[in-house]
């Protein structure tokens, strides 16, 4: 690499942003202070290389080399907020990359054809109002904002009272853009088994969260028999013990990671338990077959418990196929890597879906382990994956010296 010091000396800058010392863990949760620090530190960066700058009313960022809103524009970038004590490098490799690839364009004497943009989506993790990639789905279209702003976060505020929308005269952040490139740590070990330290994406697997309302009778954890209960803990419990075993069976992927209770006293039986699940499918009949065995097996259990069970679904994407000239065409030129799917959601996906022709880039995850402080990247193959972000993106705005 031309510059690895770049790379390097931003990579440190962000470490300490937002990082737990107790875990080792980030908590960069979108419109809390270690958020808005990264957004600043997106800006200086931005600035120091002479980009324009522009921000949508959502919080998204563009910094452009070349003109902003010219048809036939190429974005790079990823986001920059974490799951709860998440990894430091899911979302923000993709941007510190994408800084290092236009640095090394730069060097090479590139001038490109083509405007390009580095991005910094906004809530791509759901960690604070629910919804994934909800900066890139303001962004497209996908949502709107009436739907957006009666997102509430777990403290009981609404995002309309956090971000103040749009007024109607901004422009559309991403006119103009045709293409998105995205470069992103692997969660998985795709990349390991293969020996390689870069990949391409072939697509993402349909997914959803589903929010499960599980109503029961509070009451004494002492003088209430046990046969005289409805519990909805026990609806709950077994729930969650279904949805590990249809995923299992199925070769698919079932959690549930999140739940909330009530009144939540350890002497008493619960009156209310709402809990999600993620569920994740190689195709979106397996994804529907996977979620509706979890709600039958949830309301068989309720019906015995004399509980009650509704099921929301707060979120569902279709299975994404990226742009297959394009992913050929990355692939080809950065020397045949490995292709493989993912089973995470990303921002590419929601642009794909949209019609803006995506691909992306894998940077291997020597642990394997993702949205957890154990999430690693070897600076080499950090280096390598800057490279080759540069090398992808010099073939899609031109080359020129």
């Amino acid at each position: 690499m031309s510059r690895p010091a770049d790379f390097e000396r931003m990579w440190r800058d962000l470490a300490p942003i937002g990082r737990s010392a107790a875990s080792g863990g980030y908590f960069r949760q979108p419109w809390r202070a270690a958020e808005l620090e990264l957004r600043a530190w997106f800006r200086e960066a931005a600035t120091a290389r002479g980009l324009r700058i522009r921000e949508d009313p959502f919080g998204n960022l563009v910094a452009w080399w070349g003109e902003p809103g010219a048809v036939g524009g190429v974005l790079t970038g990823s986001h920059l907020d974490s799951v709860l004590d998440g990894g430091a490098y899911d979302g923000p490799l993709g941007v510190v990359s994408a800084f290092a690839a236009l640095d090394l364009m730069r060097a090479h004497g590139v001038r490109p054809a083509r405007p390009l943009g580095v991005a910094a989506f906004v809530e791509e993790e759901g960690s604070r109002f629910g919804r994934a990639c909800l900066g890139s789905r303001l962004a497209v279209g996908a949502i709107t904002w009436a739907e957006a702003r009666e997102l509430v976060d777990r403290d009981g505020v609404r995002l309309g009272d956090v971000v103040a929308g749009p007024s109607g005269a901004e422009p559309a952040l991403l006119h103009g853009v045709e293409t998105y490139l995205e470069l992103h740590v692997e969660q998985g070990r795709g990349l390991i088994e293969r020996d390689a330290a870069v990949g391409v994406a072939s697509g993402i697997w349909p997914h959803g969260r589903y929010r499960y309302d599980i109503v029961g009778r509070a009451d004494h954890a002492g003088t209430t028999r046990m046969e005289d209960r409805a519990d909805p803990m026990l609806t709950y419990a077994m729930t969650a013990l279904a949805a590990n075993k249809q995923a299992r069976l199925a070769g698919q992927r079932a959690t549930f990671g999140r739940f909330d209770v009530a009144p939540n006293g350890t002497n008493a039986v619960p009156s209310r338990v709402t809990a999600w699940l993620d569920a994740r499918a190689e195709s979106e009949e397996r994804l529907a077959a996977l979620v509706a065995a979890v709600e039958r097996q949830a309301g068989e259990r309720a019906s015995r418990d004399g509980t009650t069970v509704t099921v929301t679904a707060e979120s569902v994407s279709g299975e994404v196929r990226f742009e297959t000239t394009l992913r050929d065409a990355v692939a080809l030129r950065l020397g045949g890597v490995p292709v493989l799917p993912t089973q995470a959601g990303h921002d590419a996906g929601i642009l794909q879906a949209a019609g803006i022709a995506s691909a992306m880039l894998f940077v291997r995850n020597p642990t394997g382990i993702s949205h957890s402080p154990a999430e690693a990247a070897e600076m080499a193959d950090c280096l390598a994956g800057a490279e080759a972000l540069a090398d992808a993106l010099t073939g899609l705005v031109g080359e020129g010296s």
